[in-house]
């Protein structure tokens, strides 16, 4: 299911050139500022000067964008006033743009004033599409940059409700795209002023109002138009966004003469994608980190597809072969025309010694990256981690998950601690039989299975950690390395010291089986 984010910048052109001063003079950003100046830019209208964008604080003072310069200085003498840079300005909308690609793999701009993020599969990532779209907003907030967001099915009706929310952010549920544009004015559909007027004549205010009219007659009066925007906002017609690709990303590009719709053909399509990627990646020093892999479908449509590395990464098979393992949820529709291999994301890569035939196998370490991508490719990134060893005496607080290229840390294992490879959490209580204060149970029933202990090895004591709360300042757990008659080895610890009522209640619990 499509869903798109639109982001709706009402300060833009004054947002950026206050940013710009900002970078220039070492001030803070907007976010971090009390109260701003009012500030608007100017621009020609024949023989007149007139404001062409207006910050928060001079709209506040009732300037506004098409009124006269001579006018807005009469009302507010000393008024800021700067050049306007429209070129500049789609130019710096379209570099936003690109750095919003951390967000999701398609990123377009929305000129002049607005972006578009299709968040399509990527919204889990970020912890939902409530915290996507608050993450964004405070991202740029931060940045010294206002923004709306909304997010919807089809780019039009995201675009709309951006702009005429009264919420910072909103969410258009899945097909509820038609009634929230219901009450929406008719230019929330970005047809031209002179159309929106001839609409407004007619008594047609609301897009509502559109919805439940003929269509014959709307084409004949208004054209066209009225009706692709209707149906792209609504969803009876696609509309393509054209994505954004960072200017210095390494990338390759094919044009097929006959559209391709076989999985096994857009395989061989990666394939010959990712040897010249590799090579510029090379000639560069740098390995890739994260491709996007982009279809252009023949009916005009986009899909883009996603992978990411351990380690930044070169060999044109391994990154090959993580793409193809991704083509399961590509629809070609019609057929592809047109692919294209992007890396959004390389890292500097050292120069490794291949292996020699003088080279002793033995100590050499073996490169795990290609499986951990494949893993985490087959699995979700989620699912693949490493155990990192972190300072503290309970068990369970011992160790931490991190990334599986993530460096083990200051913190060595013990090497003198068994440890148990599998730790329940939490520990499950047992009924366990044994003499106080130092012996081993001899026997105990878990999950009403009984077991007989054969061997045993203990007592390892360990105490509470006294500074985290009061409850363990007493506290201890004593545990034992027990093997039944059938062989299983369990990790059992018993909650006191069995002579102190204040170290524990005595009760048992199994935390961990060898």
């Amino acid at each position: 299911m499509r869903r798109v984010v639109s982001l709706f910048l009402p300060f833009w052109p004054t947002d950026r050139l206050r940013r710009r001063r900002a970078v220039s003079t070492g001030a803070p950003h907007q976010g971090e500022r009390p109260l701003e100046a009012p500030l608007v830019t100017r621009r020609q209208e024949g023989n007149r000067q007139v404001i062409a964008a207006a910050n928060r604080a001079a709209l506040a003072l009732g300037l506004r964008p098409g009124m006269a310069l001579s006018h807005a200085q009469a009302m507010l003498p000393g008024l800021e006033v700067a050049e306007a840079d429209p070129e500049g300005d789609a130019a710096a909308l379209g570099e936003l743009a690109a750095w919003c690609l951390r967000w999701s793999p398609l990123t377009a701009a929305a000129p002049p004033d607005g972006l578009w993020i299709d968040a399509s599969g990527c919204a889990h990532l970020h912890g939902g599409e409530n915290s996507l779209l608050a993450a964004i907003v405070t991202c740029l907030e931060r940045a010294g940059i206002a923004a709306r967001a909304s997010i919807a099915d089809t780019p039009g009706a995201a675009w709309a409700i951006a702009r005429h929310s009264t919420r910072p952010t909103a969410i258009i549920g899945p097909g509820e795209q038609r009634d929230a544009l219901a009450l929406l004015p008719v230019a929330a559909l970005r047809i031209d002023a002179g159309t929106v007027a001839g609409l407004r004549r007619l008594g047609i205010d609301l897009v509502g109002q559109l919805l439940s009219m003929p269509r014959g007659p709307l084409a004949r009066r208004f054209g066209g138009e009225v009706l692709r925007r209707l149906d792209q906002a609504t969803g009876h017609e696609d509309e393509p966004l054209a994505p954004v690709l960072p200017p210095d990303a390494a990338q390759h590009a094919a044009v097929f003469l006959e559209p391709l719709l076989t999985a096994t053909a857009l395989g061989i399509a990666v394939e010959r994608l990712a040897a010249p990627v590799c090579a510029l990646l090379e000639a560069g020093g740098l390995g890739a980190r994260q491709l996007d892999l982009i279809f252009e479908r023949v009916d005009d449509a986009v899909q883009i597809v996603r992978a990411g590395t351990s380690r930044p990464s070169r060999d044109a098979n391994h990154l090959s072969r993580l793409l193809k393992e991704r083509l399961e949820g590509v629809e070609p529709g019609f057929g592809v025309s047109a692919m294209r291999l992007v890396v959004t994301l390389a890292e500097p890569i050292l120069p490794i010694q291949l292996r020699s035939s003088l080279a002793q196998d033995e100590g050499q370490e073996v490169d795990l990256a290609p499986l951990v991508d494949r893993l985490a490719s087959r699995f979700g990134e989620e699912r693949v981690f490493r155990i990192i060893p972190r300072e503290s005496d309970v068990p369970e607080r011992a160790i931490q998950l991190g990334a599986p290229g993530a460096a083990a840390g200051a913190t060595p294992w013990p090497p003198d601690l068994r440890r148990p490879v599998r730790l329940l959490n939490p520990p499950q209580p047992v009924e366990a039989l044994s003499a106080l204060p130092d012996h081993p149970p001899a026997l105990f029933t878990w999950r009403r299975v009984r077991h007989r202990v054969r061997r045993a090895d203990g007592p390892e004591r360990i105490a509470g950690e006294w500074w985290r709360r009061t409850g363990e300042v007493a506290a201890v757990r004593d545990y034992w390395a027990v093997e039944d008659e059938d062989g299983n080895r369990f990790w059992l610890f018993r909650r006191g010291d069995g002579v102190d009522p204040a170290t524990g209640d005595l009760s048992w619990f199994l935390h961990g089986i060898f």
